[in-house]
């Protein structure tokens, strides 16, 4: 199903007849989409809805509206040591069961089965000094998709959600798209916060591997068919019918109807169709990026923001590996990440777009250096991996180290607060520009990360 994350902020207006039926007859298109895009025109009109900063007036001039971001999240937390940060010389207990492979860059090794990875380190960098402050998966998902600290009083919009905000909607596509289901929402992680449940993103939770997937199918729910779906739009309007006499002396009836018209024209576009048909790529290329969910994810996200969708997560499971750390690594989660990742760096680099779009990867935290006795690592705060490339980064290059176990980073640590920081810099998002909650708190886009001018061309 594609569905728009409103996430849990009550209405205090109630639920009427009317958006019952939205509910149970047209799902994300009858009901979503078009309160999205509604929320959205009130925010622009509502100036109030953020501070202007002393940079604001220049704000056009220094955002790259070409630029993308792909974001691959591994949820659960990967392995440093087994991926990234291979400790060879480390005692066995440490060490564990992979050995390790020379990369593009001499004297640089990763995990021997990352291959693809290893040739193709030219085109991302890797930080091996990051820290991550929890290590409880809701938090560290909250934490790691926004720059923020958790804050019990305060949800601090993703990264998604301020490019949403600050760029908004490009060649007709929504702004800012998940792939899988795979965000531990506990603590509201990759959601808008106070920015708004408009700038949530919209979820693909089905498979692009699946022998099904199409547009047609993610939008619409329980297999409802476009031409079923202009009935119950008609059908609906009927409805509004007695709440559009009443707006009109609003003046906003012409307003209303341009929302449903752009949230129908979004759903059933020949541009989204298309976006969203893998069938049009060539299969060899489909083989290349693999063919599990990860590795056709990537490769819809680089149709996605190919097509206008300015900021993708692909969401992937299972990197929580408290028992069977190397089996399930070797088995099902590395071989798919090898092949997924090199795939989209390399795509977009032959098809020109990897000079204007961000490849991120990144989990919740490490894991322990120390394999336990179930023959898994657990939760690790004290050292972690950031990878980075694209977008106008430096790449082909290690930034900073952990000790000889791999426990805790040498000199100073990078923090996600300071990757944020690089990333909007990147975008041209001012960081001192500032937002206010609805409350009239007025909060920062960046809580004061270090920009990595290290990382940046």
């Amino acid at each position: 199903m594609f569905e728009f994350d409103h996430g849990s902020s009550p209405n205090c207006e109630g639920v009427s007849r009317r958006q019952l039926l939205r509910v149970g007859g047209l799902g994300f298109a009858g009901l979503t989409l078009p309160t999205l895009l509604r929320l959205q025109a009130a925010a622009k009109a509502n100036p109030a809805g953020s501070t202007p900063s002393a940079t604001d007036a220049n704000v056009v001039g220094k955002t790259k509206d070409n630029l993308n971001v792909i974001l691959l999240w591994m949820q659960g937390g990967p392995s440093h040591i087994d991926t990234f940060d291979p400790k060879p010389d480390a005692p066995a207990e440490i060490r564990g069961e992979f050995g390790v492979i020379d990369t593009t860059i001499p004297g640089v090794k990763v995990c021997e089965h990352m291959p693809l990875l290893a040739k193709s380190l030219d085109k991302y960098t890797i930080i091996r000094n990051g820290y991550s402050y929890n290590g409880g998966h809701g938090i560290a998902d909250a934490y790691m998709l926004s720059g923020w600290r958790f804050s019990p009083s305060t949800v601090y919009p993703s990264y998604g959600s301020v490019v949403a905000r600050e760029l908004g909607y490009r060649q007709g596509m929504p702004p800012y798209v998940q792939l899988g289901p795979w965000v531990d929402k506990m603590n509201a992680g990759g959601q808008a916060g106070y920015l708004g449940s408009e700038h949530n993103p919209f979820i693909i939770n089905e498979d692009p591997n699946g022998g099904t997937f199409n547009i047609d199918g993610i939008t619409l729910p329980g297999g409802m068919s476009v031409p079923r779906f202009s009935r119950r739009q008609r059908m609906l309007d009927r409805f509004d019918s007695w709440q559009r006499t009443v707006e009109k002396k609003a003046n906003d009836v012409g307003a209303m109807d341009a929302f449903y018209e752009k949230a129908f024209s979004i759903v059933t576009s020949p541009a989204a169709k298309k976006a969203f048909d893998l069938s049009q790529e060539d299969p060899k290329l489909r083989d290349k990026y693999g063919r599990t969910r990860f590795g056709q994810s990537c490769l819809l996200a680089r149709r996605l923001v190919q097509s206008g969708v300015r900021f993708v997560n692909v969401s992937f499971a299972s990197w929580d590996t408290h028992g069977n750390n190397f089996a399930g690594l070797k088995q099902s989660l590395l071989p798919p990440t090898d092949m997924g990742y090199s795939a989209l760096l390399d795509d977009l680099d032959r098809l020109g777009m990897l000079d204007n779009t961000v490849v991120f990867w990144l989990g919740d935290f490490g894991r322990t250096p120390k394999i336990n006795s179930a023959a898994g690592r657990d939760h690790w705060v004290g050292s972690t991996v950031f990878c980075i490339g694209g977008g106008g980064f430096k790449t082909g290059q290690v930034i900073g180290a952990s000790n000889q176990y791999a426990e805790q980073p040498v000199g100073k640590a990078i923090e996600i607060e300071d990757v944020a920081a690089t990333l909007y810099t990147a975008l041209g998002i001012p960081l001192d520009k500032h937002f206010q909650s609805p409350d009239g708190r007025p909060f920062k886009v960046n809580p004061g990360g270090r920009v990595l001018n290290e990382l940046l061309v």
